[in-house]
């Protein structure tokens, strides 16, 4: 581990924080205890001095591995009833249950937490113009993109917010979290539609295990401008599997590095170490690729098709992708994107563009419209889904092949499967037990599509 030197002196409240590294441990031969992160974190905490209304602003039940919850738990512990507000960056997911809350942070009074509204309790806090927007993306799309954020966060009635999560590859933005865990987590409809759709438009496979990238310009951008001088802390987490002799959590997941700070220096970090031990290389494309999604974590292919996403760029031509999702029930997580998503289908990403000029309800809800294409194999692959809960008719209807769960999961048992490379009954199988901790990609997929900034 190489903790950085702590910051002396102390910030005042209700002033911006220094712009840098507070902490960073980790590397990719690390494995940090739980005890290690809820220490690190309240020594990164300390030379802040005393707040008197911290919130915090967690991923929601989708990311339950990323070890959020021991990290706002901290942030309890170190600050007791100054912890106001829990504001978990639910984007446009399904408000978390009650009972979820109490399972993922556990001994934070129930009264703290909020729920995030995308369309209805956000506030745009500036507009990046469509020249500024063109240019950030290499001249792929052009329109004015809103920065929008959740009241709760914009009002400038707290003296610390604390953004928590894990960086790991993403489909939106190359990178998940920081700046996205605000702008995209706790955003407006407005600002999520355009940031998605402009990153599907882009192409996926140029974004993904990317930190510079058009979306993620739009995001830094939208952070210096127009939120510099709220106190924002980021905390953030780098997870991979246990190893062979490693001692993983209930996820089969260790904790690689933790870093805190209030600027680009720390996402940058974690994301140089994601890249190193999330980014999986290939010699060679992949005929069969099976993905099995934990059921408490995948309930709808709005998040489920991160088996897509992260495998796609391993995938061969005419290869087949096979998903085993026993928790799945329906295709989004919002009612209005769930109908969409029966409406139009996964499609190839030119058909999906020649709708939304078409259609008014389709072009109203772009972040759907960027979903249809990043759920699309392009025509590439085949994609079989095996849910738990949606019918074949269903699941036929939006452009995929069905699967029945329990035949599969026969022959493709996941309590026998190894992670990676595994023969089944004379076929080549790659297995991937947990798509949203990685990116599975041949080495040409991954060489660079853009310029570097």
């Amino acid at each position: 581990m190489h903790p950085l030197p702590p910051l002396t002196g102390r910030v005042p409240p209700n002033r911006p924080l220094p712009q840098k590294t507070l902490l960073a441990i980790g590397s990719p031969s690390d494995a940090l205890s739980d005890e290690t992160l809820a220490r690190a974190m309240s020594e990164a905490l300390a030379p802040l001095g005393r707040r008197n209304r911290v919130l915090v602003i967690p991923p929601d039940g989708s990311r339950a591995h990323s070890q959020a919850g021991l990290l706002t738990r901290a942030v309890w512990d170190h600050y007791g009833n100054a912890l106001t507000d829990v504001l978990p960056a639910l984007g446009t997911h399904h408000p978390m249950t009650a009972d979820r809350i109490a399972q993922l942070y556990a001994g934070i009074p129930a009264d703290r937490f909020r729920v995030h509204r995308w369309r209805d309790d956000t506030m745009t806090v500036g507009t990046i113009p469509a020249d500024e927007v063109e240019v950030l993306t290499d001249g792929a799309y052009r329109t004015d993109w809103k920065a929008q954020l959740n009241r709760l966060i914009a009002d400038g009635s707290h003296d610390l917010i604390v953004s928590v999560g894990q960086v790991v590859p993403h489909e939106v933005t190359g990178f998940a979290n920081h700046a996205k865990n605000l702008f995209v987590g706790c955003g407006g409809a407005d600002g999520i539609n355009e940031s998605h759709y402009l990153s599907a438009v882009y192409g996926m496979e140029r974004v993904m295990g990317r930190a510079d990238t058009p979306p993620r310009r739009l995001l830094n951008l939208a952070m210096e401008r127009f939120v510099a001088d709220l106190p924002i802390l980021f905390a953030l987490t780098v997870r991979s599997p246990a190893r062979p002799g490693e001692a993983g959590d209930e996820y089969g997941l260790v904790t690689r590095g933790l870093f805190v700070g209030a600027g680009r220096d720390c996402f940058e970090r974690a994301a140089d170490l994601s890249r190193a031990v999330n980014v999986t290389s290939l010699d060679a494309p992949l005929s069969t690729v099976v993905v099995h999604l934990d059921p408490h974590e995948y309930v709808s292919t709005w998040i489920g098709n991160k088996a897509v996403y992260r495998s796609r760029m391993a995938l061969a031509d005419g290869g087949h992708l096979i998903i085993l999702a026993p928790g799945v029930r329906c295709f989004g997580e919002d009612a209005e994107i769930d109908r969409l998503i029966r409406r139009y289908g996964y499609r190839p990403s030119a058909e999906v563009q020649a709708l939304v000029r078409e259609h008014a309800d389709l072009r109203a809800n772009l972040s759907a419209a960027a979903h249809l294409i990043h759920g699309s194999s392009e025509g590439r692959f085949r994609i079989t889904w095996a849910p738990g809960h949606l019918s074949r008719e269903e699941i036929e209807s939006v452009g995929y092949e069905y699967g029945d769960l329990d035949a599969l999961t026969r022959r493709y048992d996941p309590a026998s499967l190894q992670p990676g490379r595994n023969t089944v009954s004379g076929e080549a199988v790659y297995y991937i037990p947990n798509p949203s901790v990685g990116l599975w990609a041949t080495q040409e997929r991954l060489q660079p599509h853009h310029r570097e900034v």
